[in-house]
Order: C-alpha cells, then sequence, then structure tokens
C-alpha cells in the first residue's frame, strides 16, 4: 500500500509527533508511506532524518498542485489537519485515493460545509471517546476511535539535573510540572490558583511551567499578583522537553477541552504520576485509577490532588506503575499502525 502523510503545520506538538510516529510504524510494517508537509519546519526535517521521503512546499498552491497532478500513484491520503483536509476532498477526482482523517481536538465543529467534508471523507479517526461522541452527536456516523502512539525516549537526566541546579532549586525540592501551551483550552490560570492553594498547605515543591502562548503575560501577572515568584517558574518552550520528566515528582493538567493529552501519555511512560482534569479524552486516561482525575476550573481539587500524591508515596507509585503498564500494552506503536492499516484495506 502506497500511503500518503498530510501535516502542514508549522510547528512541533502532539500532532506531528504523531504523525512522525505513524510514518515510522507503517513502514515498519512494510508499507510505502511519505510525506507532504510544509517546507523549512521541524516535521520535514524529523521526517527526512527518519528516512521517510518528503514533499515539502513553502505555500498551499503547491500543495494543490501537487495533489491534483502528482499524486496517482497513492492508495490513500492520512490526513492530520482539519485545513489539509478540505484540500483532499476537493481535489479528489484528481487524485483518487481513499481519504482518511484523524481528529485531534475536541472542539465542537458547527459548519454545515464541516458536515460535508466529513461526510466525503471515507474514514474518520477519532483519538478520545470524548471527540468520538462530539462527532457523532454532529452527525458523522462510523467514527474509529484509534487512539496515539507512544514512543519512550532515552532521557537526559543530567539535562534535568543541570536546569534544576541552574533554577537554584535546594535537592529534596519536589519538582511539580506540566508542558502544556498558555492558551484558553488548557486554562493556565486555574493552575496558577491550584498552584497558590497548595502554597497555603506546603512550602516544599516548585512548579515548573514549559510552554508559551498568547496567555503569558496574564499567566505572569496573577504568579506576581499572588507572590508565587518562589514556587511558580515560567520555563517556556524547550526542545526535548521530555528529558525533563527524569526530575518531576507530580505531572499536572488543568485543561478545560483536551483531544486526549499526549503529554499525560509521556508522563505515563516515564512513570510520572498524574493529577489532571478529566477534560475531554484525559478521561479516557486516568479511568480505572491512572491518575487523580479532577473537575475542570476546580483548583482546589487539583491542589488537593497534588497533596495527596507527595504525602502518599504508595499511592502514587501505585497510580505510576499502573499507567506505565497500560500505556505500553495500549499505545504501542505496532498495536496503534496495525489498527490504522485494518481501516485502510
Amino acid at each position: 500500500m502506497r500511503i500518503l502523510e498530510l501535516n502542514f503545520e508549522r510547528t512541533w506538538r502532539g500532532g506531528e509527533r504523531q504523525t512522525l510516529y505513524d510514518m515510522i510504524g507503517f513502514k515498519s510494517l512494510g508499507q510505502d508511506v511519505n510525506l507532504l508537509c510544509r517546507a523549512g519546519y521541524p516535521l520535514q526535517q524529523k521526517a527526512l532524518a527518519d528516512g521517510v521521503e518528503v514533499k515539502a512546499f513553502p505555500g498551499i498552491l503547491g500543495v494543490i498542485f501537487f495533489l491534483m497532478f502528482r499524486c496517482r500513484k497513492y492508495d490513500v491520503f492520512h490526513v492530520q489537519t482539519s485545513h489539509m483536509l478540505t484540500w483532499c476532498i476537493l481535489t479528489k477526482p484528481f487524485h483518487g485515493a481513499r481519504v482518511i482523517f484523524t481528529r485531534r481536538i475536541d472542539f465542537v465543529p458547527r459548519k454545515w460545509i464541516t458536515k460535508l467534508k466529513y461526510r466525503l471523507t471515507d474514514h474518520i479517526v477519532a483519538i478520545s471517546t470524548a471527540i468520538k461522541e462530539i462527532l457523532e452527536d454532529f452527525g458523522i456516523k462510523n467514527v474509529a476511535l484509534i487512539s496515539e502512539i507512544v514512543v519512550p525516549k532515552q532521557l537526559d537526566k543530567e539535562r534535568g539535573a543541570k536546569l534544576l541546579q541552574e533554577l537554584g532549586i535546594r535537592p529534596g525540592t519536589y519538582i511539580l510540572a506540566t508542558t502544556s501551551a498558555l492558551v484558553q483550552h488548557k486554562d493556565p490560570l486555574t493552575m496558577v490558583e491550584a498552584i497558590k492553594m497548595l502554597k497555603e498547605k506546603r512550602r516544599d515543591f516548585v512548579f515548573l511551567h514549559f510552554g508559551n502562548g498568547v496567555l503569558e503575560r496574564p499567566v505572569k501577572e496573577k504568579i506576581k499578583e499572588y507572590q508565587l515568584d518562589d514556587v511558580y517558574k515560567m520555563m517556556g518552550f524547550y526542545d526535548n522537553v521530555e528529558d525533563f520528566f527524569a526530575v518531576m515528582d507530580v505531572f499536572v493538567m488543568s485543561s478545560e477541552e483536551e483531544g486526549l493529552g499526549s503529554s499525560v501519555l509521556d508522563a505515563y511512560i516515564y512513570k510520572v504520576p498524574v493529577v489532571s482534569t478529566g477534560a475531554g479524552g484525559l478521561k479516557d486516561l486516568l479511568r480505572e485509577g491512572r491518575g487523580v482525575m479532577c473537575e475542570k476550573k476546580d483548583p482546589e481539587a487539583l491542589a488537593g490532588g497534588i497533596n495527596l500524591l507527595l504525602n502518599d508515596k504508595a499511592l502514587a507509585v501505585s497510580i505510576a506503575d499502573k499507567a506505565y503498564d497500560y500505556v505500553l500494552k495500549e499505545h504501542a506503536m505496532q498495536r496503534i499502525s496495525a489498527q490504522y492499516l485494518k481501516l485502510m484495506a
């Protein structure tokens, strides 16, 4: 089977990482895989490094021409973003390939043109139960549920230790952290409230917030207002942020909307216990005791969950072990890739 993966994002976030993992997984199962992406951005560079043949374009006009006149050789388009799905559907009379779209966001679609686009797509994949239910309520039937791949990497533990040293964090201090963009659906202001409440209970921790975004200024202002500068550290963007899981005691998510929560899966594979809201697809991950699940916009519950795990080491280890066993079984590359190939056949 000849598969074309399509992702035209400029960023390197969860969706782009999953695009790369999908390609590696399909190749490992003997499929011929190419990538269509935006020229000069991280996905192109990482795909080339992994030996994937890449068709890269600086703008959408090159993409449209390629889809219309150079794609008859592909059996399947696996589309990773809604914007790219539009062009794949519009050019389908030219390329003739089957189109599979993976939806990763749990925002509720509303436009009739979106419904038409989805109905013209051969298969829609939802990465969580929450997304599947949203699509079915929207009128899209036969939505497949296929989650995401988790691939552990060898962590650079010295890098994590060096970061703590640079920040002047004393040995014995508990390290709490999140890897979360500073955007509304991640609800970072609720996170600040939670850390404020936790500081009222104890002072033996530091919270590291890895990520950037449009809410950086109001978050910093709230940290200053609450006098949290000593415990709430805004870290910004770091490449290979997974290395810092090596120094975390608890991983925290405050999202009000979440397609799945790939960073929680990262915490699982590195055996870091999780306290999180049950927003969207996070509920799939946290159920059956794989984390401490809290209601959305409930900073007191988040603070209480963190405090519980810091006080009860046996519970923290039990949760982390259960989550680790789950992610190894349910989110292995070969398992997820085989599910996609069965759908594509």
